[in-house]
């Protein structure tokens, strides 16, 4: 039987088999209190605070907003000996990004004696002399990484008060044995925009409809952070606040366990790992998937106890390292992904009947609980694994052909060193080289690049990042097939092999990225000054002085002023005219030049040596850009947040947004430019169509992206035609379990293509090499035009890359196009099959975005 509290009455209800609570109407509110959640036989000190006597209500009564939840953490912190908060970060938002460390009171005295002895397993130098049985594990229990999945941070509340009050041999020798993280909220933005939603939608009378608006949120939601990012997926990029705090304390423990507590569609029941064993990542050691299976026998033995159904080796994978249950995996500790089926808010109907908060949140307690369970059994075999992952990683990079890889090379130093910011995020080792090199046709020299040696700890991880794998045991993929970085930020590299690499190269070790700082050649002038357009942060300049009612040029040729050529994409920038005197344009050309990695030049001359002088109608006056984004319902958040992100962290371009539903009150004739990223757009009327196109025919620059393209197709935008494609010919006979998998495997779920591009094209201004590397994950096909100017890339003969796409999708991309220009009236329309912004990372791609946005009125 299980019990809960009503009315200050204590009243049963009968617990189904399967695991759900059967309420009937009467007593739907009936809320469970603490009992209900904890183990049985377990007794608790009376003189730690329950979660109700802080913040007034039961887990699961309410949901817990962020700042309750931090509250009663630091209670408990004041509380317990066995207790201690850190602060490790701020969100986006600015909210606390918290750890609890738990242990017994000796522990935690001398925690930072145990974390370095700890550290010692991932060094194999040292490691062989560490005592394993005289060491606590290290488990990290984290919850909530999508904010809409609130049973895990929910579940925070109850195992840290379990973990703070129990008593009890079981608890001694657990805390004797172990350090425990708890992380009880990855993703602290995103569950207070839910837990808003859900509180604001409570009824006192409940209602289980799943139709219901309490069920519903409005566009966004609170899975994403701020800028409707999937922190799930940024463990590898690591572009956020958020991600780079977590892998800070990450690095500094190298858990053995890391717990990811997630939910899913309200008609399924429980997940734990293994998932589907053909589609691990080769690079993970098989010891990984034998100790998550070890450790799986103790969700299913607690699961089994209080009645819940669950499955697992279904469903989910392993492959992705930028998820935070695969990410362990990489890093000498095991992972493990949890999902729970939502009730999304207070009690929702499902295909099991009725399904209750607190039912999803003791699932969630009691998972914590058996991960601890399993660390405590298996402390021998997961410490000594630790040890193992590391021994083996730096064997397996002293047996490799390849004993360091140099990076960069490029005039744009800021992408280079972005990448080494980012690795550096990984405890991964760096070097600025000793000297030039030559290498593989490029070169390389010590200012624009870095070295990283094979002959380290992080060897796999490295491995992964770097790796172009294009054969795959499954064709399904519960997110990417690929994220090569060097192609990802369109960053020359090459690999030295034995005979090739001198040690005598590896310099300085960067602990830091080097601090990119752009000057001024020439000193002041009284003519012109000149900047260059490849660097990443070169939007960030001009827009800079745009707003400030600088007028700028762009050179749309090629052009030297004594011994120095700049390429098209240069911005000139002439001191008659403007707002400010000129030493003073000289002062803001020099801050913005330092800040923006940019050098500028000083011009005494019109005259060009060769190529167009600068009185030339060559160079095309710029407009500042003023952008308005289509949002909401049917808009996908992830490609919309990408483009915020982009122009409002990177570009510092105001973005104005504005909801499909809210269109027709917008006057376009304010903005520059449109951009429609993938979505339905069905919301947009006839006349709100018309609208578009009459703001397009009379100059508008309209940027779509993805599926926005096949929408202004279908509204007759021009000559546009789009194509997917065709789907397999009739096979005959197949099993019908096998759908799925067919049709999964038709899919291209996120695969890296080469294409090349016409650098003289105002869309590749500030690019260096023709080679484009571009992230695709739609079928959608953008075939040549009649108009040979259409289309600045094109996708060479053979464009795979890295990742799995099938033969018959790869078939279909050679001599197609990934981005193009059409003309409508005195407008255009810019087109691109993917997001160029891919989670914020694919810098290589993103200046595709930048130039329309800058360069757009120059299209036709």
């Amino acid at each position: 039987m299980i019990y809960f509290r009503l009315a200050g009455r204590v009243v049963t209800s009968l617990f189904c088999v399967w695991g759900w609570v059967l309420l009937t109407i009467p007593v739907l509110h009936a809320q469970a209190d603490l009992t209900y959640y904890l183990p049985e036989d377990v007794s608790y000190d009376q003189r730690v605070p329950t979660p109700k006597e802080v913040m007034g209500y039961e887990p699961g009564e309410w949901h817990v907003t962020h700042d309750q939840l931090i509250s009663y953490l630091k209670v408990l912190a004041e509380q317990s000996e066995r207790i201690t908060l850190k602060e490790i970060g701020r969100t986006h938002e600015n909210r606390p990004l918290v750890h609890l460390y738990i242990s017994k009171p000796d522990h935690i005295n001398r925690l930072e004696e145990i974390r370095e002895e700890h550290l010692k397993l991932s060094d194999p130098d040292v490691s062989a002399y560490q005592n394993i049985g005289q060491m606590p594990a290290v488990a990290w229990l984290g919850f909530s990484i999508h904010g809409n999945e609130a049973s895990g941070s929910n579940a925070a509340l109850v195992v840290a008060y379990h973990l703070a009050a129990a008593t009890g041999e079981a608890i001694e020798n657990l805390l004797a044995e172990t350090v425990i993280i708890l992380d009880p909220c990855f993703n602290p933005d995103g569950l207070n925009r839910f837990t808003s939603w859900v509180n604001m939608h409570r009824n006192r009378t409940p209602v289980i409809d799943p139709v219901s608006r309490e069920f519903n949120e409005v566009w966004p939601g609170g899975r994403t952070n701020h800028y409707w990012f999937d922190l799930n997926r940024d463990w590898l990029p690591a572009r956020h606040p958020e991600s780079q705090a977590r892998l800070r304390e990450f690095h500094r423990w190298k858990p053995n366990l890391l717990t990811d507590h997630h939910e899913m569609g309200r008609n399924s029941t429980f997940f734990f790992q293994p998932g589907v064993p053909s589609r691990n990542n080769p690079l993970t050691p098989k010891r990984v998937f034998e100790l998550t299976k070890d450790l799986a026998a103790f969700h299913a033995k607690a699961l089994d106890k209080i009645g819940s159904l669950y499955y697992t080796e279904e469903q989910f994978d392993d492959f992705y390292y930028g998820k935070g249950s695969t990410y362990p995996d990489i890093n000498g500790g095991i992972g493990i992904l949890f999902e729970q089926a939502s009730s999304r808010g207070h009690i929702q109907d499902s295909d099991h009947g009725p399904l209750s908060f607190p039912f999803t949140i003791r699932n969630q307690v009691t998972t914590a609980l058996s991960s601890l369970e399993g660390v405590y059994e298996l402390h021998d075999d997961l410490l000594e694994y630790q040890r193992t992952f590391f021994k083996e990683a730096m064997q397996n990079a002293q047996s490799s052909g390849t004993k360091a890889w140099i990076i960069g090379g490029l005039q744009d130093k800021v992408r280079t060193f972005e990448l080494a910011k980012l690795m550096l995020h990984h405890d991964i080792k760096l070097y600025l080289p000793t000297r030039e090199v030559k290498q593989g046709g490029k070169v390389f020299r010590p200012n624009d690049s870095f070295i990283v040696p094979a002959d380290q700890p992080q060897f796999r991880l490295i491995q992964a990042m770097l790796e172009e794998r294009t054969t795959f045991t499954d064709s399904i993929f519960y997110d990417v097939s690929a994220w090569t970085l060097p192609l990802a930020f369109g960053v020359p590299i090459e690999a030295i092999s034995g005979k090739g690499f001198d040690p005598t190269l590896k310099g300085i070790e960067l602990t830091a990225p080097p601090v990119i700082s752009g000057r001024n050649v020439g000193g002041k002038s009284e003519y012109a000054y000149v900047f260059s357009w490849h660097s990443t942060l070169a939007p960030k300049m001009l827009y800079a002085l745009q707003k400030e009612g600088v007028i700028c040029k762009v050179a749309t040729k090629p052009f030297s002023l004594k011994n120095k050529t700049f390429q098209p994409g240069s911005i000139l920038v002439p001191l008659t005219a403007q707002p400010f005197p000129p030493s003073e344009l000289f002062t803001r050309l020099k801050t913005l030049s330092e800040a923006c990695g940019a050098d500028f030049y000083s011009v005494e001359s019109g005259y060009a040596s060769s190529g167009p002088s600068l009185g030339s109608n060559s160079f095309k006056k710029l407009t500042a850009p003023v952008p308005l984004m289509l949002v909401g319902s049917g808009v996908r958040a992830y490609d919309a947040g990408e483009i915020w992100y982009l122009l409002d962290q990177q570009v510092e371009v105001p973005l104005t947004m504005v909801d499909a539903d809210r269109f027709a009150r917008v006057s376009l004739q304010s903005y520059t430019h449109l951009i429609m990223v993938s979505g339905s757009y069905r919301r947009l009327s006839s006349a709100q169509v018309d609208k578009i196109q009459e703001w397009v025919s009379r100059g508008g620059t309209l940027i779509a992206m993805r599926s926005a393209v096949q929408w202004l197709a279908n509204q007759g935008f021009g000559d546009i035609e789009v194509q997917t494609p065709p789907r397999p010919d009739s096979i005959g006979l197949r099993p019908y379990g096998k759908a799925s998998e067919d049709r999964g495997a038709n899919v291209i779920g996120g695969a890296i293509f080469e294409s090349m591009l016409d650098l003289t094209h105002p869309l590749a201004y500030g690019y260096e090499s023709p080679q484009l590397f571009t992230f695709r994950n739609t079928r959608l096909i953008l075939p040549v035009t009649q108009n040979p100017y259409n289309h600045p890339a094109v996708y060479v003969q053979s464009p795979l890359r890295a990742g799995y796409v099938s033969d018959r999708n790869l078939a279909a991309l050679p001599g197609s196009i990934p981005v193009s220009v059409r003309t409508l009236g005195r407008g255009r329309l810019v087109l691109m099959t993917d997001n160029p912004c891919f989670r914020a990372f694919w810098l290589g791609s993103q200046r595709l975005f930048t130039n329309a946005l800058f360069f757009g009125e120059m299209l036709r």
